[in-house]
């Protein structure tokens, strides 16, 4: 099928153009059409991502499906997926029906709320897909505006606030970026993504406003790029607008959040900094190690303080998100395959638990820790459903939670085992805030008067969990369903990594003998 990548990631946006233009009043009947619409939309979406699923060559470590053509004001319109980007398309087509499920209980402007998401999922689709730099960068910008909006509409008290946080937050970092993808066009005439993966830019030291420059443009461009891709993740110390966007975000939207739009500054480092500059990577790789050491450690010490349940869980996001950019740093097989692997569990388990919250806070309209206590006794399947998934968070085996840690801190084990020493801690301490949060809400005896008349979970809220049961179970348990498919492009990565840095002394000493 032709322009596959194309249909998949527009389908949504055709669908809120639609509900925008067609769907009139705001009744009861109205606000129920949205919502299947909506649904139908991103499920339609998943069925024909699984064409590229089924289609997609994993021996083949280049771009696929790709589709080329000339946009508005000669910018290129340049879409396609290899190995490391396809299983962050599935995972957002994935996620979008069951995030849309989800949202069965929002009452306000509920067409603007399915439109935001629509046109979220559009643009999330767009950032994994996009093979022209500067249609990368209109895809990951536009991003923030739906989410601005569902945080700064639908979320909770401090909704103002917390949307104007993360807004800045996140567009100020790309402003940097912006301005090295300019340079990066100076430089390679293009902004070819596949050609600009085989660019060589300037490592050579250069003087910048006095100031010696090690790796010279490549550190310069790497910076840039961080800038905006460390605020995405969020890494320590640029996190602190994610745990606010989580609490006021409403369910679904903190869904999206942590399961997806997270994964961008992921994807970003892995599409843009390790590959195209591999000698700045590699000289700033240990920042980034004890950067992420740190976010694994602190961030899994707030989150024993909070007294917010979506607050803990955002914090736990961060001290998760520090094993990826840990792993990908390694720019080893190991290090890299876990990062992408610990991305794909964290979407289908960090939104399991924010739905978790969600299914409580419908009934009590409190996310305090304090005010629960003893649900197992009136909720039997909603402890369980909640257990399964804290568990997955600690890591135990058997969960895709598992996996993924254990890949990164094999990576980081081989490049520094003090670095690995620190992370490893981090799994001790994901045990303790996760089975204290449960402790506190799940188990003891049902003495709070208000939780006597709660209700267990709906036959909707079930089918929406069983899907994310089935995908933590089948790659804990069969996780060769995704090495298979990233392993040869992330080795493809690796190799060209390797190649590109310039040999050390004893390697040349050695090559002469």
């Amino acid at each position: 099928m032709d322009n596959l990548l194309s249909i998949i990631t527009f389908i949504p946006a055709v669908a809120a153009v639609i509900l925008a233009l067609f769907l009139r009043g705001s009744d009861a009947a109205a606000q129920r059409n949205a919502k299947w619409l909506a649904l139908l939309a991103t499920s339609a979406t998943f069925v024909v991502s699984l064409f590229v699923l089924t289609g997609f060559d994993p021996q083949n470590t280049g771009f696929q499906f790709v589709e080329e053509g000339d946009w508005i004001l000669g910018l290129k319109y340049k879409m396609g997926v290899d190995g490391i980007s396809v299983l962050f398309v599935m995972l957002t087509t994935f996620l979008m029906p069951i995030t849309i499920a989800a949202c069965w209980s929002v009452e306000t402007r509920v067409k603007e709320y399915m439109i935001a998401f629509l046109m979220l999922e559009t643009l999330m689709l767009g950032v994994f897909c996009a093979l022209d730099m500067v249609l990368f960068y209109l895809f990951f910008e536009a991003g923030l505006i739906p989410m601005f909006l569902i945080i700064g509409i639908w979320g909770g008290k401090e909704r103002i606030y917390a949307a104007f946080k993360f807004f800045l937050y996140t567009f100020l970092g790309s402003v940097l970026m912006l301005v090295a993808m300019i340079a990066m066009y100076m430089d390679a005439g293009t902004t070819d993504i596949p050609t600009l993966l085989s660019h060589s830019f300037a490592s050579d030291e250069m003087v910048v406003m006095g100031f010696h420059v090690v790796g010279g443009l490549q550190t310069l461009l790497w910076l840039a790029f961080f800038a905006s891709f460390a605020v995405k993740m969020p890494m320590w110390p640029v996190h602190t607008w994610l745990p606010d966007a989580h609490v006021q975000a409403p369910t679904a939207g903190s869904v999206v959040l942590a399961a997806i739009l997270l994964k961008m500054g992921g994807y970003g480092f892995l599409r843009f900094s390790l590959p195209m500059f591999p000698v700045a990577s590699d000289l700033l790789a240990p920042l980034v190690f004890w950067m992420s050491a740190i976010a694994i450690v602190y961030t899994s010490l707030v989150a024993l303080a909070q007294s917010d349940m979506k607050k803990l869980i955002a914090y736990s996001s961060v001290a998760h998100m520090g094993y990826v950019t840990m792993g990908i740093f390694t720019a080893n097989q190991q290090g890299i395959d876990g990062a992408i692997f610990q991305m794909l569990s964290h979407g289908f388990i960090s939104g399991a638990l924010f739905l978790c919250v969600g299914v409580i806070y419908d009934r009590m309209h409190t996310r305090e820790i304090d005010a629960y206590g003893g649900l197992v006794n009136r909720m039997p399947a909603y402890a369980l459903v909640f257990m399964f998934f804290t568990m997955a968070n600690v890591g135990l085996p058997g969960t895709s939670g598992f996996i993924g840690e254990f890949l990164t801190l094999m990576g980081i084990f081989q490049v520094n085992t003090w670095v690995a020493a620190v992370a490893t801690t981090g799994v001790i301490l994901s045990a303790a805030y996760a089975l204290w949060l449960y402790r506190r809400v799940v188990m003891g005896e049902l003495v709070k008067e208000a939780l006597k008349s709660i209700t267990d979970m709906t036959r909707r809220e079930k089918a929406i969990f069983a899907p994310l049961i089935a995908m933590t179970l089948l790659l804990g348990i069969y996780p060769s369903l995704v090495t298979d498919i990233i392993g040869p492009s992330v080795s493809a990565l690796v190799a060209e990594h390797q190649a590109a840095l310039p040999p050390v002394a004893g390697d040349t000493q050695l090559a002469q003998n």
